[in-house]
């Protein structure tokens, strides 16, 4: 596992973590915020897989 994978997976539970609290509270802002981080951690996650295949 590449620290890309890590980094990836952590960015992505802070981004459920603030779209939930965002829900919860009705903040558009942090939600929207939570949103992007997560697919900032999917991307991350994406570049861990290409990085692993060349490895290979």
């Amino acid at each position: 596992m590449d620290k890309e994978h890590i980094k990836g997976a952590a960015k992505k539970a802070e981004g459920n973590v603030k779209e939930a609290v965002g829900k919860m509270t009705d903040d558009k802002s942090l939600e929207l915020k939570g949103k992007a981080d997560q697919v900032e951690g999917e991307a991350r996650e994406t570049a861990g897989d290409v990085k692993d295949k060349f490895k290979k």
